[in-house]
């Protein structure tokens, strides 16, 4: 056991060390001066839809609501009869001062259905700044406004919008959320410190459509499942300016149960994989607690260092969840979430394939994917 104790410790103190460069990156990101004043250039907001999910009204109305002086929305959806339609009707007749079209898309002819919404909202959006965002995202009324200031800098081209994860009422969506508040956002905050931002995630993003041209469009992004990655990553190495912008949008998770939960974190897992390999594996030493529990019954005596390694855990979700979303982190969810979190990191390492909405892919080495 020489050996395995040897490995286990400096995995440990990898994973100590990490916690605390999550502390330096997050005071690094509250340090940061956000765009206070400026030109407020007009916003085109493009929302992929696909059905009424729980809190589609008011995620929508959130938007609808905004107190940009110069916006519009844009919806698509695949057919007419999607259920999202009537929801974009209703908040149409209650804002009738609202710039708003709706798109119906048909059936995408690649992989990515959402890239394919984009792409055809794209083709009709007015203004140069774009605001791409998930159906489950709910925003501040004067978000577009505030992240509008961002681009009055020349050279930001794109900006990808942390957020804060809200749970529905099942237990899995709890602890998704508190990891996506702590591990998540820590992830993406040390990256910033360490290499800069070549990236971008999800739920929303804002970006040039110069920066889109750029790197080909979203034909560049059609056959990647992490799409949002991709476009930060192509878009940085294109040699544009990518930011994590101070402005938080909230994602509203909903209430899955166990089956969907765990279908969707594996996807996340192996896309991650895929996408970027070496980041995957480097994931262990964002496992602090998991690491200091296995090593416990091979060196009961080195218990210490379990307290060491809860302390240190507890400090780096303090300062992302606290200090930059304004949650207190939820102590006995985040032991679980950091346990089920690990497992699913294991079961990443392994498999190809991947389920979305109800469809079986492959996922090639790249980050490519395709329809089995």
């Amino acid at each position: 056991m020489g050996v395995f104790a040897a490995i286990a410790a400096c995995l440990l103190a990898g994973s100590i060390v990490y916690c605390l460069v999550v502390v330096a990156a997050a005071r690094s990101y509250l340090a940061q001066h956000g765009a206070a004043c400026g030109e407020l250039v007009p916003v085109s907001v493009l929302k992929p839809l696909a059905g009424a999910d729980e809190g589609l009204e008011a995620n929508l109305r959130s938007f609808f609501a905004q107190d940009h002086p110069n916006f519009e929305l844009l919806f698509a959806v695949r057919d007419s009869q999607d259920p999202a339609v009537r929801v974009v009707d209703a908040l149409r007749a209650e804002f009738p001062q609202r710039a708003v079209r709706l798109i119906v898309t048909g059936e995408p002819p690649y992989p990515n259905a959402k890239v394919f919404s984009l792409d055809r909202m794209l083709s009709e959006a007015r203004h140069d700044l774009l605001v791409m965002s998930d159906s489950d995202v709910r925003i501040e009324t004067g978000f577009l406004r505030a992240l509008a200031r961002e681009f009055s800098d020349p050279q930001v081209a794109l900006a990808t919008c942390p957020y804060v994860a809200t749970a529905g009422t099942s237990i899995w969506s709890n602890l998704e959320a508190e990891g996506m508040n702590t591990e998540f956002l820590a992830g993406l905050l040390v990256a910033r410190l360490v290499e800069g931002v070549k990236f971008a995630v999800g739920p929303t993003i804002a970006a040039r459509k110069s920066a889109l041209a750029g790197i080909g469009g979203f034909a560049a992004l059609k056959d990647y499942l992490a799409e949002d990655f991709v476009m930060g990553k192509f878009a940085a190495a294109a040699g544009f300016g990518v930011i994590l912008s101070r402005n938080i949008v909230e994602h509203r998770i909903g209430s899955e149960g166990w089956r969907a939960n765990a279908i969707h974190r594996l996807r996340w897992a192996r896309s991650t994989r895929r996408s970027r390999p070496l980041g995957y594996f480097g994931q262990i030493f964002t496992h602090t607690l998991a690491i200091a529990a296995l090593i416990l019954p091979f060196r009961p005596s080195w218990w210490p260092t379990l307290l060491i390694a809860c302390a240190c855990r507890g400090m780096a979700a303090w300062a992302t969840c606290a200090g930059i979303l304004g949650r207190r982190p939820r102590w006995l969810l985040l032991v679980a979430q950091d346990a089920l979190s690990f497992a699913f990191w294991l079961a990443g390492i392994a498999g190809n394939t991947i389920q979305w909405r109800g469809r079986r892919y492959y996922l090639y080495s790249d980050g490519r994917f395709e329809l089995r």
